[in-house]
Protein backbone atom coordinates (compact mmCIF):
# COMPACT_ATOMS: atom_id res chain seq x y z
CA UNK A 1 0.00 0.00 0.00
CA UNK A 2 1.26 3.56 -1.07
CA UNK A 3 0.63 5.93 1.78
CA UNK A 4 -0.81 8.97 1.29
CA UNK A 5 1.20 11.37 3.91
CA UNK A 6 3.26 10.87 7.24
CA UNK A 7 1.29 12.73 10.30
CA UNK A 8 3.98 14.09 12.32
CA UNK A 9 1.95 15.42 15.22
CA UNK A 10 3.06 14.36 18.26
CA UNK A 11 -0.33 12.54 18.72
CA UNK A 12 0.70 9.69 15.81
CA UNK A 13 3.34 9.58 13.53
CA UNK A 14 1.92 6.99 11.66
CA UNK A 15 0.52 6.76 7.56
CA UNK A 16 -3.22 7.44 7.44
CA UNK A 17 -4.84 5.74 4.73
CA UNK A 18 -7.20 7.25 2.29
CA UNK A 19 -10.35 5.76 2.53
CA UNK A 20 -13.84 5.78 3.01
CA UNK A 21 -14.87 4.78 6.38
CA UNK A 22 -17.24 2.16 6.82
CA UNK A 23 -20.83 2.55 8.57
CA UNK A 24 -20.11 0.14 11.29
CA UNK A 25 -17.21 0.33 13.89
CA UNK A 26 -13.92 -0.71 11.70
CA UNK A 27 -12.14 -4.26 13.12
CA UNK A 28 -8.54 -4.42 12.52
CA UNK A 29 -6.35 -7.53 13.50
CA UNK A 30 -2.46 -8.03 13.37
CA UNK A 31 -1.90 -11.72 12.55
CA UNK A 32 1.63 -12.63 13.35
CA UNK A 33 2.49 -16.05 13.32
CA UNK A 34 5.12 -17.69 16.09
CA UNK A 35 7.66 -19.15 13.84
CA UNK A 36 10.25 -16.66 14.40
CA UNK A 37 10.84 -12.98 16.05
CA UNK A 38 8.83 -9.90 15.12
CA UNK A 39 10.61 -7.97 12.52
CA UNK A 40 9.76 -3.86 11.63
CA UNK A 41 7.59 -5.00 8.78
CA UNK A 42 5.66 -6.55 11.81
CA UNK A 43 6.13 -3.28 13.77
CA UNK A 44 4.90 -0.82 11.35
CA UNK A 45 1.73 -3.43 10.13
CA UNK A 46 0.64 -3.62 14.25
CA UNK A 47 1.00 0.39 14.78
CA UNK A 48 -0.84 0.97 11.49
CA UNK A 49 -3.66 -1.58 12.06
CA UNK A 50 -4.14 -0.62 15.67
CA UNK A 51 -3.97 3.17 14.58
CA UNK A 52 -6.82 2.58 12.26
CA UNK A 53 -8.65 1.10 14.50
CA UNK A 54 -8.19 3.60 17.16
CA UNK A 55 -9.42 6.37 14.88
CA UNK A 56 -12.93 5.13 14.51
CA UNK A 57 -15.36 5.55 17.23
CA UNK A 58 -16.07 2.24 18.66
CA UNK A 59 -13.01 0.45 16.52
CA UNK A 60 -11.44 -2.80 17.65
CA UNK A 61 -7.96 -4.27 17.46
CA UNK A 62 -7.51 -7.86 17.62
CA UNK A 63 -4.38 -9.88 17.93
CA UNK A 64 -5.03 -13.55 16.28
CA UNK A 65 -2.05 -15.97 16.73
CA UNK A 66 -1.74 -17.81 13.53
CA UNK A 67 0.06 -21.20 14.64
CA UNK A 68 -1.39 -23.75 12.22
CA UNK A 69 2.40 -24.44 10.79
CA UNK A 70 2.55 -27.01 13.92
CA UNK A 71 6.11 -28.12 13.66
CA UNK A 72 7.83 -24.45 13.70
CA UNK A 73 5.87 -23.00 16.35
CA UNK A 74 8.32 -21.98 18.96
CA UNK A 75 6.71 -21.10 22.83
CA UNK A 76 9.16 -18.37 22.31
CA UNK A 77 8.30 -16.79 19.66
CA UNK A 78 4.58 -16.84 21.23
CA UNK A 79 5.92 -15.18 24.09
CA UNK A 80 7.98 -12.62 22.05
CA UNK A 81 5.09 -11.71 20.18
CA UNK A 82 2.86 -9.90 23.16
CA UNK A 83 6.14 -9.01 24.99
CA UNK A 84 7.32 -6.65 21.45
CA UNK A 85 4.27 -5.56 21.04
CA UNK A 86 3.83 -4.23 24.70
CA UNK A 87 6.29 -2.49 24.14
CA UNK A 88 5.14 -0.82 21.78
CA UNK A 89 2.55 0.16 23.73
CA UNK A 90 -0.50 -1.35 22.04
CA UNK A 91 -3.33 -3.09 23.71
CA UNK A 92 -5.66 -5.86 22.36
CA UNK A 93 -8.66 -7.81 23.13
CA UNK A 94 -8.68 -10.85 25.02
CA UNK A 95 -8.94 -14.21 24.81
CA UNK A 96 -6.68 -14.27 21.44
CA UNK A 97 -8.07 -16.23 18.83
CA UNK A 98 -5.43 -19.03 18.09
CA UNK A 99 -5.91 -21.23 14.59
CA UNK A 100 -4.66 -24.31 16.38
CA UNK A 101 -7.95 -24.57 18.29
CA UNK A 102 -10.19 -24.24 15.57
CA UNK A 103 -9.21 -27.06 13.14
CA UNK A 104 -12.53 -27.87 13.17
CA UNK A 105 -13.95 -24.55 11.57
CA UNK A 106 -11.37 -25.34 8.99
CA UNK A 107 -12.09 -28.66 8.36
CA UNK A 108 -16.14 -27.37 8.08
CA UNK A 109 -14.80 -25.28 5.35
CA UNK A 110 -12.93 -28.08 3.57
CA UNK A 111 -16.21 -30.47 3.52
CA UNK A 112 -18.22 -27.16 1.80
CA UNK A 113 -15.78 -27.22 -0.89
CA UNK A 114 -15.33 -30.97 -1.32
CA UNK A 115 -19.27 -31.22 -1.37
CA UNK A 116 -18.98 -28.71 -4.66
CA UNK A 117 -16.52 -30.60 -6.11
CA UNK A 118 -13.95 -28.34 -5.85
CA UNK A 119 -11.38 -30.39 -3.89
CA UNK A 120 -8.62 -33.00 -5.40
CA UNK A 121 -6.03 -35.15 -4.02
CA UNK A 122 -2.48 -34.10 -5.00
CA UNK A 123 0.31 -36.87 -4.64
CA UNK A 124 2.98 -34.52 -6.09
CA UNK A 125 6.28 -33.91 -4.33
CA UNK A 126 8.11 -30.56 -4.84
CA UNK A 127 10.65 -31.93 -7.15
CA UNK A 128 7.98 -33.90 -9.37
CA UNK A 129 6.41 -30.62 -9.78
CA UNK A 130 9.52 -28.80 -10.91
CA UNK A 131 10.44 -31.91 -13.35
CA UNK A 132 6.65 -31.79 -14.56
CA UNK A 133 7.25 -28.08 -14.83
CA UNK A 134 10.46 -28.15 -16.77
CA UNK A 135 9.31 -30.63 -19.19
CA UNK A 136 6.41 -28.59 -20.32
CA UNK A 137 8.74 -25.32 -20.58
CA UNK A 138 10.82 -27.48 -23.07
CA UNK A 139 7.41 -28.36 -25.26
CA UNK A 140 4.84 -26.01 -24.17
CA UNK A 141 1.07 -27.15 -24.96
CA UNK A 142 -1.19 -25.13 -27.11
CA UNK A 143 -4.64 -24.77 -27.44
CA UNK A 144 -6.43 -26.43 -30.30
CA UNK A 145 -6.06 -23.26 -32.32
CA UNK A 146 -4.08 -20.09 -31.32
CA UNK A 147 -0.25 -19.45 -30.25
CA UNK A 148 1.98 -21.20 -28.23
CA UNK A 149 1.31 -20.33 -24.50
CA UNK A 150 4.03 -20.40 -22.05
CA UNK A 151 2.63 -19.64 -19.02
CA UNK A 152 3.98 -18.38 -15.94
CA UNK A 153 5.44 -21.33 -14.37
CA UNK A 154 6.82 -19.75 -10.46
CA UNK A 155 4.26 -18.33 -8.08
CA UNK A 156 4.99 -16.25 -4.71
CA UNK A 157 5.03 -19.72 -3.17
CA UNK A 158 7.14 -21.74 -5.24
CA UNK A 159 6.95 -23.57 -8.78
CA UNK A 160 3.04 -23.27 -10.17
CA UNK A 161 1.49 -26.41 -9.83
CA UNK A 162 0.78 -27.80 -13.27
CA UNK A 163 -2.38 -29.75 -12.68
CA UNK A 164 -0.73 -33.08 -12.64
CA UNK A 165 -3.26 -34.73 -10.45
CA UNK A 166 -6.08 -32.55 -11.44
CA UNK A 167 -6.25 -34.62 -14.25
CA UNK A 168 -6.44 -38.73 -12.45
CA UNK A 169 -8.99 -40.27 -12.57
CA UNK A 170 -11.13 -41.54 -9.79
CA UNK A 171 -9.92 -44.89 -9.81
CA UNK A 172 -6.47 -43.75 -9.77
CA UNK A 173 -7.01 -41.77 -6.95
CA UNK A 174 -8.43 -44.20 -4.82
CA UNK A 175 -5.85 -46.65 -5.47
CA UNK A 176 -2.80 -44.50 -4.83
CA UNK A 177 -4.70 -43.73 -1.32
CA UNK A 178 -4.85 -47.27 -0.87
CA UNK A 179 -1.28 -47.83 -1.25
CA UNK A 180 -1.22 -44.72 1.86
CA UNK A 181 0.84 -42.40 -0.47
CA UNK A 182 0.62 -38.85 1.44
CA UNK A 183 -1.53 -35.85 -0.29
CA UNK A 184 -2.44 -32.30 -0.24
CA UNK A 185 -5.98 -31.47 -1.11
CA UNK A 186 -5.78 -28.69 -3.94
CA UNK A 187 -8.44 -26.22 -5.35
CA UNK A 188 -9.63 -26.90 -8.73
CA UNK A 189 -9.24 -23.02 -9.54
CA UNK A 190 -10.25 -23.06 -13.17
CA UNK A 191 -13.32 -24.61 -12.05
CA UNK A 192 -14.13 -22.70 -8.86
CA UNK A 193 -13.70 -19.28 -10.88
CA UNK A 194 -16.05 -20.83 -13.71
CA UNK A 195 -18.51 -21.32 -10.74
CA UNK A 196 -18.16 -17.88 -9.70
CA UNK A 197 -17.88 -15.50 -12.19
CA UNK A 198 -16.07 -12.47 -12.06
CA UNK A 199 -14.98 -11.33 -8.66
CA UNK A 200 -14.01 -7.73 -7.26
CA UNK A 201 -12.06 -6.54 -3.87
CA UNK A 202 -11.28 -3.28 -2.77
CA UNK A 203 -8.11 -1.87 -1.90
CA UNK A 204 -7.35 1.77 -0.07
CA UNK A 205 -4.59 2.07 -2.58
CA UNK A 206 -5.53 0.04 -5.84
CA UNK A 207 -8.88 0.76 -5.63
CA UNK A 208 -11.39 -2.17 -7.03
CA UNK A 209 -9.37 -4.58 -8.03
CA UNK A 210 -9.87 -8.38 -9.92
CA UNK A 211 -9.36 -11.37 -8.90
CA UNK A 212 -8.09 -13.61 -10.60
CA UNK A 213 -5.91 -17.10 -10.03
CA UNK A 214 -3.28 -16.28 -12.55
CA UNK A 215 -0.05 -16.35 -10.28
CA UNK A 216 -0.96 -18.75 -7.57
CA UNK A 217 -3.17 -21.56 -9.57
CA UNK A 218 -4.49 -24.31 -7.67
CA UNK A 219 -3.14 -23.44 -4.34
CA UNK A 220 -2.76 -26.17 -1.35
CA UNK A 221 -5.67 -26.13 0.88
CA UNK A 222 -4.49 -28.64 3.80
CA UNK A 223 -1.92 -31.19 4.15
CA UNK A 224 -1.47 -34.37 6.29
CA UNK A 225 0.73 -32.36 8.95
CA UNK A 226 -1.07 -28.93 8.61
CA UNK A 227 -5.11 -29.57 8.52
CA UNK A 228 -5.23 -26.51 6.94
CA UNK A 229 -3.68 -24.09 5.17
CA UNK A 230 -2.90 -20.25 5.62
CA UNK A 231 -5.39 -19.11 3.23
CA UNK A 232 -8.51 -21.37 4.12
CA UNK A 233 -7.72 -20.58 7.25
CA UNK A 234 -6.96 -16.59 7.64
CA UNK A 235 -10.29 -16.09 5.49
CA UNK A 236 -12.31 -18.12 7.55
CA UNK A 237 -10.91 -16.41 10.76
CA UNK A 238 -11.34 -12.85 9.64
CA UNK A 239 -15.04 -13.83 8.53
CA UNK A 240 -15.64 -15.24 12.03
CA UNK A 241 -13.88 -12.52 14.26
CA UNK A 242 -16.31 -9.58 12.13
CA UNK A 243 -12.73 -8.20 10.83
CA UNK A 244 -13.71 -5.24 8.38
CA UNK A 245 -9.93 -3.78 7.47
CA UNK A 246 -7.69 -6.61 6.03
CA UNK A 247 -4.09 -4.84 6.46
CA UNK A 248 -0.69 -6.99 4.74
CA UNK A 249 2.00 -6.83 3.09
CA UNK A 250 2.48 -6.09 -0.33
CA UNK A 251 4.44 -9.80 -0.98
CA UNK A 252 1.33 -11.02 0.11
CA UNK A 253 -0.84 -9.18 -2.83
CA UNK A 254 -1.37 -11.99 -4.83
CA UNK A 255 -2.88 -14.49 -1.69
CA UNK A 256 -5.62 -11.47 -1.28
CA UNK A 257 -6.66 -13.08 -5.09
CA UNK A 258 -7.11 -16.80 -3.57
CA UNK A 259 -8.82 -15.28 0.21
CA UNK A 260 -11.56 -13.50 -2.49
CA UNK A 261 -12.56 -16.54 -4.10
CA UNK A 262 -12.72 -18.61 -0.99
CA UNK A 263 -15.30 -15.89 0.28
CA UNK A 264 -17.31 -16.30 -2.46
CA UNK A 265 -17.58 -20.05 -2.41
CA UNK A 266 -18.01 -20.13 1.37
CA UNK A 267 -20.47 -17.57 1.26
CA UNK A 268 -17.55 -15.21 3.32
CA UNK A 269 -17.92 -11.63 3.98
CA UNK A 270 -15.27 -9.58 1.98
CA UNK A 271 -13.47 -7.06 3.73
CA UNK A 272 -11.72 -4.36 2.07
CA UNK A 273 -7.45 -4.92 2.15
CA UNK A 274 -4.80 -2.16 3.33
CA UNK A 275 -1.41 -3.30 1.63
CA UNK A 276 1.92 -1.89 2.18
CA UNK A 277 5.24 -2.46 1.12
CA UNK A 278 8.02 -2.53 3.78
CA UNK A 279 10.46 0.64 3.26
CA UNK A 280 12.87 2.58 5.42
CA UNK A 281 9.91 4.90 5.28
CA UNK A 282 7.68 2.77 6.98
CA UNK A 283 10.61 1.52 8.97
CA UNK A 284 11.38 4.90 10.49
CA UNK A 285 7.82 5.60 11.27
CA UNK A 286 7.70 2.51 13.91
CA UNK A 287 11.08 3.47 14.96
CA UNK A 288 9.61 6.95 15.72
CA UNK A 289 6.60 6.33 17.50
CA UNK A 290 8.30 3.63 19.60
CA UNK A 291 10.91 6.30 20.90
CA UNK A 292 7.91 9.20 21.19
CA UNK A 293 6.12 6.86 23.86
CA UNK A 294 9.92 6.40 25.59
CA UNK A 295 8.34 3.24 26.36
CA UNK A 296 10.65 1.25 28.85
CA UNK A 297 9.10 -2.18 28.93
CA UNK A 298 11.28 -4.66 28.60
CA UNK A 299 11.26 -6.48 25.30
CA UNK A 300 12.97 -6.00 21.99
CA UNK A 301 11.75 -6.15 18.05
CA UNK A 302 14.04 -7.53 15.34
CA UNK A 303 15.05 -5.45 12.27
CA UNK A 304 13.55 -5.56 8.43
CA UNK A 305 15.64 -7.57 6.17
CA UNK A 306 17.10 -3.95 4.38
CA UNK A 307 20.47 -4.68 3.08
CA UNK A 308 20.59 -2.11 0.47
CA UNK A 309 19.41 1.17 1.82
CA UNK A 310 21.53 4.34 3.65
CA UNK A 311 19.52 3.58 6.73
CA UNK A 312 19.97 -0.08 6.71
CA UNK A 313 23.34 -0.13 6.67
CA UNK A 314 24.14 2.52 9.35
CA UNK A 315 21.53 1.08 11.81
CA UNK A 316 21.75 -2.67 11.42
CA UNK A 317 24.67 -4.26 10.21
CA UNK A 318 23.72 -7.64 11.91
CA UNK A 319 20.53 -7.81 10.98
CA UNK A 320 20.41 -11.22 9.94
CA UNK A 321 21.63 -12.94 13.40
CA UNK A 322 20.45 -9.95 16.41
CA UNK A 323 17.38 -9.38 17.47
CA UNK A 324 18.47 -5.75 18.27
CA UNK A 325 15.91 -3.22 20.41
CA UNK A 326 14.28 -0.63 18.45
CA UNK A 327 14.86 1.65 21.08
CA UNK A 328 18.70 1.63 21.35
CA UNK A 329 18.75 3.04 17.90
CA UNK A 330 15.81 5.21 18.04
CA UNK A 331 17.77 8.40 18.37
CA UNK A 332 19.88 7.48 15.34
CA UNK A 333 17.08 6.83 13.10
CA UNK A 334 15.75 9.66 13.68
CA UNK A 335 18.64 11.59 13.01
CA UNK A 336 19.58 9.83 9.95
CA UNK A 337 16.29 10.89 8.60
CA UNK A 338 16.42 14.25 9.34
Amino acid sequence: MVLSRLVGTSRSLLPVAAMTPPIAPIVTRFAPSPTGYLHLGHAYSALFTAEQAKQDNGGRFLLRIEDIDTPRIKPEFDAAIHEDLAWLGLNWETPVRRQSEHFDEYRAGLDKLDAQGLLYPCFCSRREIRAEIEKSAAAPHAPPSGPVLNPPTMSPEGPLYPGTCRRLSDDERKSREAEGKPFALRLDSAKATEMTGPLIWSDAEKGDVEATMDRLGDVVLARKDTPASYHLAVTIDDHLQGVTLVTRGEDLFPSTHVHRLLQALLGLDTPPTAIFACNDDMAAAAITVAHQRKLNVPGDISICGFDDTPLASAIWPALTTIRQPIRDMSREAIGLLG
